[in-house]
């Protein structure tokens, strides 16, 4: 059963690697319409130079980082004024990880840790990022999100949140989900920037005791469509920076020494 799992996997990332190294070799992506526009720009702060997950066993905690050349969140983007259209920045963690290790029912496709900004919406309606007592106002904030990758021919970045339909009662999501009909969950985990690195904490209790997956590190321009029939919810419109440069998923959680 396992190694039919990674076979499968191994198929879905090649298929999307190929994918995501046209859009890069292309340079920025051109949109198909206005409301398509990434309207973000590459900038250091987008583009990668390392990524690592540590595993510190004596906290039992998982810290998921990017390095990148500028200074780490500071690129942010700008209000459409609507949901429809609106855009989402994200730095993403495509993983090996099971849709079960993080809350989801069992499923196609990649499970990804998404660090997010979108300043039209709040989807973390459990949480206060800006601690300033009102739940509903943190979009722009930086915040995480699970989310199942599929590919998406749709969209110009090859990829998009995996949605369901309504009344598809198979589908399992946390309870920390935000409602909406995608494989996404608003876990709250703890994001912190400094200089050149975003980290994010996340207590191993919440991988289902997982320490031992590969990873990748991607930036990309995300964008919401609640309009249109013929493109996803949330598909991937531009990629910045990928940090193996194929979305080959090499890397491996590095387990730190413990006291004991």
């Amino acid at each position: 059963m396992f190694a039919f799992g990674w076979r499968r996997l191994i198929v879905v990332c090649t298929a999307i690697a190929l994918v995501i190294g046209f859009v890069i070799t292309a340079g920025q992506v051109k949109a198909e319409t206005k409301r398509q526009v990434g309207a973000i720009a590459k900038t250091p702060a987008l583009e990668i130079r390392s990524a690592q997950v540590r595993y510190l066993p004596d906290l039992e905690l998982l810290v998921f980082e990017q390095q990148v050349k500028g200074t780490a969140g500071s690129t942010l983007p700008q209000p459409v004024g609507q949901l429809d259209g609106a855009p989402v920045l994200g730095y993403v963690f495509p993983t090996t990880l099971k849709p079960e290790a993080v809350g989801f029912s069992a499923t196609e496709g990649i499970v990804a840790l998404a660090v997010t900004s979108h300043p039209d919406f709040d989807d973390t309606p459990l949480w206060d990022e800006n601690n300033d007592r009102n739940y509903a106002n943190d979009g722009r904030v930086w915040h995480t999100h699970w989310v199942v990758l599929t590919q998406d021919k749709r969209v110009p970045g090859g990829l998009a949140v995996k949605q369901f339909a309504k009344d598809d009662r198979s589908v399992v999501l946390p309870p920390t989900n935000p409602g909406m009909p995608m494989y996404m969950d608003s876990p709250g985990f703890a994001v912190t920037t400094q200089l050149n690195t975003l980290r994010v904490l996340v207590p191993v209790q919440r991988v289902n005791g997982n320490t031992n997956f590969n990873f990748d590190a991607v930036t990309a321009y995300m964008q919401v469509n609640t309009s249109d029939r013929n493109r996803p919810m949330l598909g991937v419109y531009n990629v910045y920076s990928v940090g193996s440069g194929n979305l080959s998923l090499p890397y491996r959680v590095q387990r730190e020494k413990g006291r004991s």
